[in-house]
Parts: structure tokens; C-alpha cells; sequence
């Protein structure tokens, strides 16, 4: 099967947030039928956060619970990027999870979560298996919301998790920092991330979506992780920039979130969603990644 191929008719997505990855992940780029209302995916509703604002007509605060149970009725296949809040998963706090299970043409939910939750190992390497560690407190509500949705998949539900790596593609890259005056290179012998282009984790949803896999969990990440400082300065030759300095981290005017951003050092191993979903990814280093930004972006056309 094709990454891209046209997925098969009847299918209705309902999206638990709108955000850069579903909105990716919907657009008509993917294709053609792929979503709206050809022979692929329809769109059927969406949430957004309770106080918030709408990213298109028709989207519903996160706490209209009857409302989106209503829309549900018809959904084949749920999607869920929404953060945690105060340690909980707001979907199961806005929707009882037995309701879930009644919906009559439910096959697929995915969970979008974060390898975060894996917290420090020091450089070495993690899978799926490997036992989660988080202690900051953003990883650490991310871990008890996406330990909700496991708890629902050992109840029967079609759960996923996806643990996503750092997210970067159109709009979202070192390019915009570089042209935004943001960018900084920090310096921390042996600190390396993770990350994933956009377009590889939506390739990573449609194939679990059109029913590949066994489920469960899945580490979404490139081959190549790397220091962010050598990403900063690869996008500034690319296009033909002068790179920030590179500074010690003891001496970086960083924040305490940032602080503990570079806290926390791990390389989160891609073999399942090879093995088992069968994806090759497109953006198999960060230097492919920038590339294909570039391209869409026409950064380096003359």
C-alpha cells in the first residue's frame, strides 16, 4: 500500500483539536478524495479549548459534551492532539470513555502524545518498552493523560498512542526562527533531540488510520537525532545566513523552561513504525527535512 494511496470510502474523521498536525494532516496537499467530501476521509467536526476560539465554522468547545457525542455517532475514526490539563486528558474528561465504546462505527482512535514521556536517559536510546521517567510537569501530565487512553485501549477501545518526537515542517522550523531573529545555538557536549517532520507523522496516521499495524503504541522519530545548533546552522547555509554564535549553556540567558528542556537527554528509536506500519519515511534526517521545507517554501529558488 502506498503511504499516500486513496484511502477507502466511508470513513469520518473527527478531530479533538485543530491544531498544526491535524491541520496538516487534513488538507487537500495529501491528495486528492483523501478528505472532505470525495471518496476518503470526511471531516465531520472538530473541538477546540473551552474559552477559545475556533479554528473553522462549526467547531465545538471541548465541553460540549452531548453535542460532540451527537457528532461522534457517525465517526469511523477519532483523532486527539489535545494537551493535557492539570494531569488529565480533557476528551475523557469531557466524554465518558464507556460512551466511546458505544459508538456504532468507531474502528481507530489516535492519541497524539509525546516522547517526553520518557524523561532523561542520559543520551541512550529508548523504545516503546522502556520505562517512562518523566518529572517535569508537562511531560509528566502528558504521561498520566496518555496512561488514561491506555487504560480505555486495555478496555476494548481502538487506541493508538503516538509518541511524537520534536515537531518541525512548513512554517515551523529553524528557517522561521533564523528569520524571525530567535534562533540561538546552544552549546551542551553530548545533548542531542529527537524529531520528526510533519509529513512524516501524518504518513505515520494514515497508514495506522487505514488499518495497518497491531496497535498500541508507536515512537514517532527520524533516524538522526542531533544537536539543535548544528540544525540551526545547516537551514543558515542553506539559505545563505550567518549562523548565531554558539554559546556554553552555562553561560545562555535561558528560561527555566528551556532550562529543563536541555535537562532531559534521550534518542527514541523509529523501528516499530518501520516494521509494523510499514512507513519509510521521506524526511529520514533533519538535513532531508530542511530540504523538503525549503522546496515547499521556495527558499532557495534564484
Amino acid at each position: 500500500m502506498s503511504q499516500n494511496a486513496p484511502i477507502e470510502s466511508g470513513n469520518s474523521l473527527f478531530l479533538f483539536g485543530r491544531g498544526y498536525i491535524a491541520r496538516r494532516l487534513t488538507a487537500e496537499r495529501n491528495g486528492p478524495g483523501q478528505f472532505g467530501d470525495g471518496d476518503g476521509y470526511r471531516v465531520i467536526g472538530a473541538t477546540y479549548r473551552d474559552g477559545g476560539t475556533p479554528r473553522a465554522n462549526g467547531d465545538m468547545p471541548i465541553g460540549s459534551g452531548e453535542a460532540i457525542l451527537s457528532a461522534l455517532s457517525e465517526a469511523t475514526h477519532i483523532l486527539i492532539s489535545t494537551p493535557p490539563v492539570q494531569g488529565r486528558d480533557p476528551v475523557l474528561s469531557a466524554v465518558d470513555h464507556r460512551k466511546l465504546a458505544q459508538l456504532p462505527k468507531l474502528r481507530w482512535i489516535g492519541y497524539l502524545s509525546s516522547t517526553g514521556v520518557y524523561g532523561d536517559y542520559q543520551g541512550d536510546w529508548v523504545d516503546e518498552t522502556s520505562p517512562l521517567r518523566a518529572t517535569r510537569a508537562r511531560s509528566a501530565d502528558r504521561m498520566n493523560a496518555e496512561a488514561e487512553w491506555l487504560k480505555c485501549s486495555a478496555a476494548g477501545l481502538p487506541v493508538s498512542v503516538f509518541r511524537l518526537s520534536g515537531i518541525y515542517g512548513p512554517g515551523r522550523s529553524a528557517f522561521d526562527a533564523l528569520r524571525k531573529g530567535r534562533a540561538r545555538r546552544i552549546d551542551k557536549p553530548g545533548q542531542v533531540f529527537s524529531r520528526c517532520h510533519v509529513d512524516d507523522i501524518c504518513a505515520v496516521l494514515r497508514r495506522s488510520m487505514a488499518g495497518s499495524g497491531s496497535g498500541g503504541i508507536y515512537n514517532v522519530a527520524d533516524n538522526q537525532p542531533a544537536p539543535q545548533h548544528e540544525v540551526v546552522a545547516h537551514a543558515a547555509r542553506m539559505i545563505g545566513v550567518a549562523a548565531p554564535p554558539l554559546i556554553p549553556i552555562d553561560e545562555a540567558d535561558l528560561s527555566p523552561a528551556a532550562r529543563e528542556f536541555y535537562a532531559s537527554c534521550r534518542r527514541v528509536r523509529n523501528d516499530r513504525i518501520k516494521k509494523d506500519l510499514g512507513v519509510a519515511l521521506a524526511c529520514p534526517t533533519f538535513a532531508d527535512g530542511l530540504q523538503a521545507i525549503a522546496d515547499e517554501e521556495g527558499l532557495l529558488e534564484a
